[in-house]
């Protein structure tokens, strides 16, 4: 794996990590695909930093199971007028 890709990984999981973001919000924050960090993160990561990769992989299991609360929140906020 290239180095750049690495440090980009273990960069991205302590960044997701420290801030509590979501995917999606992490790729704005560093500017590249959300596909990127996913693949960063779920495949890449855990080559690297295995204990770095268990909290991460924590996180984003919670972003998914809230996820359709946030979804309903937009929504209720939406009609709200």
């Amino acid at each position: 794996m290239d180095r750049y890709m690495a440090s980009r990984a273990k960069e991205l999981g302590e960044h997701l990590v420290n801030t509590n973001k979501t995917i999606r919000e992490v790729a704005e924050d560093f500017n590249i695909s959300k596909s990127t960090v996913h693949k960063d993160l779920k495949e890449r990561l855990p080559l690297i930093d295995k204990d770095l990769y268990k909290i991460v992989d924590e996180k984003l299991n919670n972003h998914l199971a809230s996820r359709h609360i946030r979804g309903g929140e937009s929504t209720r906020l939406k009609y709200k007028g």
